[in-house]
Order: C-alpha cells, then sequence, then structure tokens
C-alpha cells in the first residue's frame, strides 16, 4: 500500500472514529460503548504515530549502516511501485555504489601499499607521537631490523640517523654512514612532513647510495691524479730539461777541462734561478693541495649576515673602486641570523667575490650583487651575482675538481674549498651561469 495512502486512511479512521465517540457522548451512550471507542481511539493514535515514524526508523538505520560503514545490508523490495518500495531501491542502489567505492579505496590501498613496500628506496612514515605507520621492507633491510613501533627505537640502530631524522624539516637532507652485516652503507636521508586530516605525518625516505659515491669518488680521483699529473709535469719537465742541459755542459767543461767564461756562468746562474723559481711553484701547489685535505672543522656561532656584508664590503672597498665595479647587498630580513663558523664563510664569500671580480675585467657593466635571504623551504641562501662573461657550460661541470681553473694565474682550488667549506656546514653551494650575462653562485644553509 501507498505511505500516503496508508497515512491518509488511517487519519481518516481516527477522524471518523472520534467523530462518533462524540455523538455517542452527545446522545448519551452507555459508559462501555463510550470507553470501547477511547480505547479504539487511543490504539489508532497509536499505530498512526508507528506508521509515520516507519520511514524515519528506515531512513535512521540506512542513516547508520553509512555510519557503521556496512553496506551489505538490504532493504526488501516488493516492486509494487509503493513509495516505500521506491524508497528501499535508492537506499539499496546508495549502498551498492558505497560499498562499490570502499572496494576501489580498498582495493587502491592495498595496491599502494604492495608498491610502497617493494620500492627499493627504504620508506618510514610515523605521527606526532613518534608512532610508526609503515616500515617498507627496504628500509627493514636497511636497518637491519625485523620491525618498529616507535621512531625513538631507530636511536638503538644509528644515532646520528635518529637525530637527523628528528632534527630535518621538509626538504632537509643528510648523509648518514651506517655499520651493517653486508658492510659499511652510506643512507641519503631526506625528510617530507606532511598534514593529513589534522595529523601531522613525517615521511623519511633512505637511499643506500654506497655504489654511487664510490663510483663519483673514482671518478673524482681520476680527475684529481689528471690535474697533478698535469700540473706537476708541468713543472717537472722544464726542471729536469733545465737540469740536465747544465749538468751536460759542467761535465764537458770538466772533462775538457776547460774553465767557464763570465756569460757562461751567468747562463748557469740564470738556469739555476729558473729551476728554483719552478721547484717554489711545485712546493706551493703541494701546500695548496695540503691546504684542500686539511680544512679545519667549523666553529659554530651567531652569524648577523647584515653586519658580515657590511665588514665584506669594507674589506673589498679599494678593489672594487679600482676595478670601477659598483656593489649592491641586500638581506631580507635585517635581522637574519646564520649558525655558521663565520671566518670559514668570510673565506667562502671573498673567494667568490674575487670570481666575480676576475670575470668583470672585460665587461663594460661591472655590478656585483650580494643577497642573502630564505626561501619557501625555510634554508637561508646567499646568492653572490655578477655582470661578467660568464662560464662556459663545459667549465660548469669542471669548475669544483681542484686545481681546475679558467684563470691564467689560478690555482684551482678556491671553489673547491668553498664547497668543502659549504659541505662541513651540511649546506651547498651551486652556480648558474649564461654566456657574456653573468654568473650567480648560490649557498644553500639548511636553517
Amino acid at each position: 500500500m501507498d505511505y500516503k495512502v496508508g497515512l491518509a486512511g488511517r487519519i481518516i479512521l481516527l477522524a471518523a472514529s472520534i467523530f462518533l465517540l462524540s455523538y455517542f457522548i452527545l446522545n448519551g451512550a452507555g459508559v462501555f460503548a463510550t470507553s470501547l471507542f477511547i480505547i479504539i481511539i487511543l490504539a489508532q493514535i497509536i499505530f498512526l504515530i508507528s506508521y509515520a515514524e516507519s520511514s524515519f526508523k528506515k531512513v535512521r538505520q540506512f542513516l547508520d549502516n553509512i555510519k557503521q560503514d556496512n553496506y551489505s545490508s538490504v532493504f526488501p523490495v516488493k516492486f509494487d511501485g509503493t513509495e516505500t518500495d521506491d524508497l528501499h531501491i535508492e537506499f539499496n542502489a546508495i549502498l551498492a555504489k558505497l560499498k562499490e567505492d570502499q572496494a576501489e579505496k580498498e582495493a587502491n590501498y592495498q595496491y599502494f601499499r604492495s608498491v610502497f613496500q617493494h620500492l627499493s628506496i627504504g620508506l618510514i612514515t610515523f605521527e606526532e607521537d613518534g608512532k610508526i605507520q609503515i616500515l617498507n621492507t627496504a628500509a627493514k633491510r636497511m636497518l637491519n631490523i625485523n620491525q618498529l613501533v616507535f621512531i625513538s627505537e631507530i636511536e638503538t640502530v644509528n644515532k646520528e640517523l635518529h637525530q637527523a631524522i628528528h632534527g630535518l624539516r621538509t626538504g632537509g637532507s643528510e648523509l648518514i654512514k651506517i655499520a651493517h652485516p653486508d658492510g659499511i652503507m652510506q643512507l641519503s636521508v631526506y625528510v617530507i612532513e606532511l598534514v593529513m586530516r589534522d595529523v601531522k605525518i613525517k615521511l623519511v625516505s633512505l637511499q643506500n647510495i654506497q655504489s654511487e659515491l664510490e663510483e663519483k669518488e673514482m671518478e673524482a680521483w681520476q680527475n684529481l691524479v689528471k690535474v697533478l699529473t698535469h700540473e706537476i709535469m708541468n713543472s717537472i719537465a722544464p726542471i729536469s730539461s733545465l737540469a740536465s742541459t747544465i749538468k751536460g755542459e759542467i761535465e764537458h767543461k770538466i772533462e775538457q777541462n776547460v774553465p767557464a767564461s763570465t756569460d757562461e756562468l751567468e747562463d748557469y746562474q740564470m738556469g739555476m734561478a729558473t729551476i728554483e723559481k719552478r721547484s717554489e711553484g711545485l712546493i706551493n701547489f703541494v701546500s695548496d693541495f695540503r691546504s684542500l685535505a686539511h680544512i679545519p672543522n667549523p666553529k659554530f656561532s651567531t652569524i648577523h649576515l647584515k653586519t658580515l656584508l657590511q665588514q665584506l664590503e669594507t674589506l673589498m672597498q679599494h678593489q672594487f673602486e679600482s676595478n670601477q665595479i659598483m656593489t649592491k647587498c641586500t638581506v631580507t630580513p635585517d635581522d637574519l641570523i646564520l649558525f655558521g663558523d663565520q671566518n670559514l664563510i668570510e673565506q667562502v664569500l671573498i673567494n667568490l667575490i674575487h670570481n666575480g671580480i676576475h670575470a668583470m675585467e672585460t665587461s663594460i657593466t661591472k655590478v656585483l650583487s650580494i643577497d642573502a635571504f630564505i626561501d619557501e623551504s625555510g634554508k637561508i641562501i646567499i646568492e653572490v651575482t655578477d655582470s661578467g662573461k660568464g662560464i662556459e657550460e663545459e667549465a660548469l661541470s669542471k669548475i669544483f675538481i681542484p686545481f681546475f681553473t679558467t684563470k691564467k694565474k689560478g690555482s684551482g682550488i678556491g671553489l673547491s674549498l668553498s664547497k668543502q667549506i659549504m659541505r662541513r656546514h651540511k649546506g651547498n653551494i651551486q652556480v648558474r651561469s649564461e654566456l657574456g650575462k653573468g654568473t650567480t653562485f648560490k649557498l644553500i644553509f639548511n636553517a
């Protein structure tokens, strides 16, 4: 029966009963008849309320099923064309769609969980209280563990790794060396902070880059050997040749028992002076190499960057004026503070400024800019930009190799020293250049 028809029929029947009760009371009907009609009317009211609430009960049951993720319930359908039947059909359709969506979400979750588990990169996610959500197979293998419940348990594996995970912020990375049954592993630790449904989550990725480091180390050694061989041979070859020539002439004089003339003695003296000069150059070269290999550990302190740049500008003022260079220094915000070794950072900046001055020797417009600011990921950046001739693309990949230089009188260790100093500060140095427009060196500090 249609819900509206049933409801209307019950209301009409109740109205008729109330009308008859009024009629009996007005015509002095007996107590029995009056009481009977009162009971009948009360029963009709109860049934009417129950009938009216029946649809609300079904809606409530439908909402409870959704709330409890119970999509397997089915409302009976009689296909009699009533509104109740239509309501049940709609309920069943909605529950079926929700059940399908739930199954799809579960399938996607299992898929991504399988992908997560089979990645070669170690991945760990944990909440703000330190409870681990996911720990994939690669992470277990790298850390040589079976399971972790809280991230603090990693301290028993490696204290440096534990400190890095808690200390790094979004975008931060650090290289950690850990002992493993298969040998020493170099782990690149990268951290991302996420907020999902008002819950803070930290995602940590661990990548073993030992083989890549060994490959790069071998490549670096090969490049270094090439440069060292080239530089040493350039110094040794003329020394050996000149010494051999002088030795031969002196031996000839001794064999012939002929005294050397004044001119010959002057030639010998000039030759010995040349040998001395080239030997000093070789000694200086070796000294530069030693300085490259013995960079002191940074003594960290608070550095006010605006004050530091003002001091550098004053220090280099004479060179700026003599080379007709216009300088621009900006620090944003004005009270920007860096935690590092001021002497080493000064050494890096002075080297970059000298490089900029050299690059602008033949430039018409000579502008050197130094900008310090905080980027969108919270890292402190110092950029040194010149309007010089730029660096050729082929040289860009080699400028940080020890003893490689594009200058006629350069030692080739300045940028190598700068890169090592930045690495000691857990930072990095990058370069971008365009021929004819200038070069920018970017110092990146992980705040």
